[in-house]
């Protein structure tokens, strides 16, 4: 089965007052399908956020991602439930490990290991999972069944998406605490092994699973290697090889980048983008051309 693509704007920093309304309102003007929210201390408290954007577009609404290691999952629940009520059931909730060692520390929170991340997702998405099919529960979401996306690049996140959710995010990174900012890109070919080792454990829940990217730059060009070399020298500080072949990164001429992302699609199975916020102007003419198709 193919699907049709969707995408979404993914928020990094929400304005204060009529900004938010403004910022929200654009990413429904521009064609996007869903808005979608960061969880970092520092930055907007991703649940409040949904709700007022809910009261001024139409648009799906998202965490991209939760750290699951700040939440009780039974609060949780109910957080969510009630944000899926008042949003009139447009609700998809991203889950994550997080990452950010300072961000653990300031909530005065063990950081603890990858295994230890990876234990606390799988915890909270099995707590939420009993939450939301228990027919007893008090507050409920308003959807029958509230679209989980869980977002990772290991063996044991890949296999809890495929068990439990019903959007797979892929971040074409991994975790690398001596990289800037915690993650380093994954090279084109660990990239389609990852998508791989998920297509064979996600077995035939396959087509009930749809397939997220988060895309890490959007460029517009006819110097296609100019781009790179002034990203590479102001934004990612990494080897060249990463980002020449990267997936993560769509950069050429219009027509390459709409041919890009067909081919992420018929290769992979992406049909669902997630598209950082200086970048959705320059992706939106993309949008317009293959949004539902």
């Amino acid at each position: 089965m193919t699907r049709p693509f969707r995408f979404g704007a993914g928020l990094l920093d929400v304005p204060r007052g009529e900004g938010w309304t403004t910022t929200a309102r654009r990413a429904e003007d521009l064609g996007y399908d869903v808005l979608l929210i960061p969880d970092h201390l520092g930055g907007t408290a991703p649940l409040p956020a949904l709700v007022a954007a809910s009261a001024v577009t139409k648009l799906r609404l998202g965490t991209f991602v939760l750290n699951t290691g700040f939440y009780n999952p039974v609060l949780l629940a109910r957080d969510v439930a009630t944000t899926d009520q008042v949003t009139g059931g447009r609700l998809e909730l991203g889950l994550g490990t997080g990452y950010a060692g300072p961000e653990f520390d300031a909530a005065g929170l063990d950081l603890g290991t990858p295994k230890d991340r990876v234990d606390q997702l799988e915890r909270t998405v099995l707590a939420l999972r009993a939450a939301f099919d228990d027919p007893e529960a008090v507050p409920a979401p308003a959807q029958e069944r509230l679209p989980l996306l869980i977002a990772g690049n290991g063996d044991r996140v890949l296999r809890l998406a495929a068990e439990h959710g019903d959007i797979v995010g892929f971040l074409g990174a991994a975790y690398s605490p001596e990289s800037v900012g915690g993650l380093r890109l994954i090279s084109t070919e660990t990239f389609a092994e990852r998508v791989a080792y998920f297509s064979d454990v996600v077995g035939e829940r396959d087509e009930q699973v749809e397939r997220n990217l988060l895309l890490q730059a959007v460029i517009v060009t006819d110097d296609r290697e100019a781009a790179l070399r002034q990203l590479q020298a102001t934004h990612l500080p990494v080897p060249w090889e990463d980002l020449e072949n990267s997936p993560l990164l769509l950069i050429g001429e219009l027509r390459q980048i709409i041919d890009q992302v067909r081919s992420l699609r018929e290769r992979h199975g992406i049909s669902y983008l997630t598209v950082l916020q200086p970048y959705q102007e320059a992706f939106a003419p993309v949008v317009e051309a293959l949004s539902g198709t």
